[in-house]
């Protein structure tokens, strides 16, 4: 989920506002993640008992949570207090928090067996981040990079684009690439990626209109614009027969899971 602007090596504002703001619907309205991606993460990045992993840009603990379930220890680097609060409310005994962010992780070198960005790593793509992932990896040691990319081949997934693009002015977005230029690095392997398919599942008021409300940048709007997004939402969940009347909808989502070695 978040965090740095690598032009000034600040927490970017929509990410720092939005977030704070909307941590609650941000916990409510992200999805999870498909069941397959835990094999990914005990063979693919080689987590269970006795590793040591970083979920750096953790958010609310949505993926944090998920690293818990291999056995690893887990640290949960996040630099938005609201945020970073919903990690701790979990209680989850193998993790803790800590406040940083992906350039600065506040961890001594080569301790980690594998740090993980779950919907973060385009708000800090740099060769800055991946110096620092190095600095904290093992030699050997697995960086993995996750993303939930909603499927707009469905009509009514593309209009919600279509609501909330105009307002993303500067905000870094997975779907732009530009996550890719730091890519390759000398030290690291190259990136190889493995796709899931995935639904989000529950009431359109949770997955619809909490999930958008919680876009960074529309979660840090002027309360007026941000109604006025809202209502765009609610008009086209009123209106579109597949989403019309119903207590349950399924939001289609592929997961892209990237990992690479340290050198």
């Amino acid at each position: 989920m978040v965090v740095v602007n690598t032009k000034n090596d600040a927490v970017h504002a929509a990410a720092q506002q939005g977030y704070a703001k909307e941590a609650q619907a941000y916990a409510r309205g992200r999805p999870d993640y498909p069941a397959a991606l835990s094999d990914w993460l005990a063979h693919t990045l080689g987590l269970g008992p006795g590793r040591q992993v970083a979920d750096v840009g953790a958010g609310t603990g949505k993926f944090t949570a998920l690293l818990a379930t291999t056995g690893a220890d887990v640290v949960g680097v996040e630099p938005v207090d609201a945020m970073r609060a919903k990690i701790d409310a979990l209680q989850l005994p193998t993790v803790r928090t800590l406040a940083g962010t992906a350039q600065a992780i506040p961890l001594p070198d080569a301790t980690l067996d594998a740090v993980v960005c779950a919907q973060a790593f385009h708000w800090f793509a740099g060769t800055d981040a991946l110096d620092e992932f190095h600095r904290v990896l093992r030699p050997g040691g697995k960086l993995g990079l996750v993303w939930n990319v909603r499927d707009e081949s469905v009509d009514w997934v593309a209009e919600l684009t279509t609501i909330i693009t105009p307002f993303e002015g500067d905000a870094p977005r997975f779907y732009k690439g530009d996550w890719k230029q730091p890519f390759p690095h000398p030290g690291f392997s190259a990136l190889a990626e493995t796709r899931l398919q995935h639904e989000h599942v529950g009431p359109p008021e949770q997955v619809i209109i909490d999930r958008f409300m919680s876009v960074s940048f529309i979660a840090a709007l002027p309360d007026a614009e941000r109604q006025q997004v809202r209502a765009q939402i609610e008009e086209l969940i009123a209106r579109h027969p597949a989403l019309r009347g119903q207590d349950t909808v399924r939001f289609p989502y592929t997961t892209l899971a990237y990992h690479c070695e340290r050198l």
